[in-house]
């Protein structure tokens, strides 16, 4: 495996500074700490690079909130947008060429390019045109995935892939910050959980001969032809993630499709047609339901809407639209909100 070097006179050159400023700030430039960046944004790239050239930069404290998804507790947690996040956006700008190199194809979590919606098409195209070799399905996950990440053994990875010893200690710091595991919500984290399960990846695909493989962050789908194959699969992978110091929980699962859909990625895949996972579903009547009781459409109910819309229409749901959805707030309606508000800004 090549190592990469020579990398930290990217993450501090002016151009990559101000374009991690640029991408740190989306969705958030009307935040005073942005603004205050923002309009002043050559003196904090300066800033920037004066930090890391000098080593002063030492990663801040995270603030952390508790969310529920998906009926699941999870801590997120976030940091300064300066310097913390900026220089996330700058580090990660340079590194994200070099992990895209050796990334597993059908690693669709966090990616550019793929996500939900090619995980989506990929997995029925697989349904649809290997009957024979998609008879059953392995699906797992591994437990606490990102607290359970382990410093030592991520730094060595690490160490296996860069050289440049800037780079190194940057990203040391950035981890070391944590007292275990990479917390949710960082820029930086999302790659580098990633990148841990790398070679996870490349020992099912390649060593373990798995022909149709995936996996959206820690959640693993693997199909094939015969039960026995998948269970051997399963031993191979748990003792596999253990070396790693990572467990799987113990819901895992090996089923003929015939029987059931395969739950992910928000969506429930049949042989020949898929529909939404069943809390999705729900969340969406209930907020519907709570958007019927207002008295006119907000703009924020629209926007709702318009993004229930583009699960609705990548499933089997007309008669979901045409129960739940069209009567309380049609597509059409919520489009036409969202217009007027346009129109009114824009005034």
């Amino acid at each position: 495996m090549k190592r990469y070097g020579h990398l930290f006179e990217k993450v501090v050159d002016p151009e990559n500074i101000k374009l991690a400023i640029l991408q740190a700030s989306k969705g958030k430039r009307n935040h005073r700490n942005v603004k205050r960046v923002l309009n002043d944004i050559d003196v904090y790239v300066m800033r920037i690079q004066t930090m890391l050239l000098s080593y002063e930069y030492q990663p801040s404290h995270v603030a952390e909130k508790s969310i529920m998804e998906r009926g699941k507790h999870r801590i997120i947690t976030s940091s300064p947008f300066f310097p913390d996040q900026i220089i996330h956006w700058a580090l990660m700008l340079v590194l994200q060429p070099v992990f895209l190199k050796s990334m597993y194809e059908y690693n669709m979590a966090t990616i550019p390019s793929r996500g939900t919606g090619q995980g989506r098409r990929v997995l029925v195209k697989w349904l649809k045109s290997d009957p024979k070799h998609t008879k059953y399905c392995l699906k797992m996950d591994v437990h606490h995935f990102y607290p359970s990440i382990d410093h030592g053994i991520l730094k060595q990875k690490l160490k296996h892939r860069f050289k440049d010893e800037r780079v190194l200690k940057l990203l040391f710091d950035i981890i070391d910050c944590y007292s275990s595991g990479l917390p949710l919500g960082l820029y930086t984290s999302q790659w580098l959980a990633n990148f841990y399960l790398e070679s996870l990846d490349h020992k099912i695909k390649n060593d373990w001969g798995a022909t149709y493989y995936m996996r959206y962050m820690d959640d693993l789908v693997i199909l094939g032809p015969n039960k026995r194959k998948l269970h051997k699969l399963e031993l191979k992978i748990t003792g596999f993630l253990a070396n790693e110091k990572l467990q799987t929980k113990g819901n895992w699962q090996v089923f003929h499709i015939r029987d059931r859909p395969i739950d992910f990625l928000g969506f429930r895949f049949y042989r020949s047609h898929l529909t939404l996972r069943s809390s999705i579903a729900l969340r969406i009547r209930r907020r519907l339901k709570r958007i019927k009781q207002h008295t006119f459409i907000t703009t924020a109910d629209a926007r709702v809407v318009i993004s229930y819309w583009g699960w609705l229409k990548h499933s089997n749901s007309f008669n979901f639209y045409q129960k739940y959805v069209k009567p309380n707030c049609s597509i059409k309606t919520a489009k036409k909100v969202i217009k007027n508000a346009n129109k009114r800004r824009s005034s």
